[in-house]
């Protein structure tokens, strides 16, 4: 009971960062708007990591892992983060959960490339169909304009480093708490898109106001900080079983958005979802069997 519970909190959490930011990239550009809500939650979970933990093994990385974090906050906040962000300015927030959900797919063609292993010919099909599910749901609304092309390859590449991301952080023996390890993360991700932001972010038009402040609180503590926290308690426990919490999120995702922003929920909306699961549950089904 208390796995399922997490694990439909993560799901939650995680369908919402869409939402959230399209709401806080209207008060604030979206590099600004990041780098705010990598370093907020960055420091909240340094604080709690050496500030509240007592044990030895929260101690300060050593050069090995200072590079191996370096790493992983690039590929996993700096660009995929920084990227999603961004395109969420010109795609509808529905897609964007729609589109995170699909990081397991991406796993999967890396990890061939990367590693060296053969994809299976389900896998490869999941990522067709999954990949054709974003078409049909992205269809009605490029014809609206609610979301551009340019909009949906951001989000794509985005997805490709997340992946790139997973696959490097499957690969390293860490030995620091997942606590530190998604702090300095976040933080070090946040200190490397900073020259970006000073230099391309138009801090004239941002606007402190309460959608602003409720945008970075939601996304810096209860998606950054609670949903990870969450996330990294289910990998622990099953890495198979916690990747078939994401196929709730373009489901969550897109409640949210036709809820708080109206974006409507159409035919294409339900085929191209539906479409996705079941290519996530493709990808997924020789593992759940073993």
């Amino acid at each position: 009971m208390k796995t399922i519970f997490i694990g439909l909190l993560f799901a939650l959490l995680w369908a919402s960062a869409s939402v959230a930011t399209k709401f806080g990239i209207l008060s604030a550009p979206p590099l600004i708007l990041a780098n705010v809500r990598f370093f907020l939650a960055g420091g909240v979970l340094l604080l709690y990591g050496y500030g509240f933990k007592k044990d030895k093994e929260y101690r300060m990385p050593n050069a090995l892992e200072w590079r191996q974090l370096a790493i992983f906050g690039f590929l996993n906040t700096t660009v995929y983060l920084g990227l999603y962000v961004y395109a969420m300015k010109y795609t509808a927030a529905g897609i964007g959960s729609l589109a995170t959900s699909t990081n397991p797919l991406f796993i999967v063609l890396l990890s061939s490339w990367l590693i060296g292993r053969r994809p299976a010919k389900a896998e490869i099909w999941s990522i067709i169909i999954g990949m054709t599910g974003i078409g049909i749901a992205t269809f009605p609304l490029l014809k609206d304009s609610s979301t551009t092309l340019a909009g949906l390859s951001i989000l794509i590449l985005s997805m490709i480093s997340v992946s790139f991301a997973s696959v490097y952080y499957a690969r390293v023996k860490w030995k620091l708490p997942n606590i530190l390890i998604n702090a300095w993360q976040v933080a070090l991700g946040g200190l490397f898109l900073l020259p970006f932001t000073l230099a391309f972010g138009e801090f004239s038009s941002v606007v402190v106001d309460n959608r602003f402040i409720y945008s970075v609180l939601w996304l810096s503590l209860a998606v950054s900080v609670i949903g990870l926290i969450c996330w990294f308690y289910l990998l622990k426990i099953d890495t198979v079983k916690a990747s078939l919490w994401l196929f709730l999120c373009p489901l969550f995702g897109f409640f949210y958005a036709w809820w708080l922003m109206d974006e409507p929920i159409t035919l294409y909306t339900v085929s191209g979802t539906l479409l996705v699961v079941f290519g996530l549950y493709l990808g997924q089904r020789k593992s759940l069997k073993a």
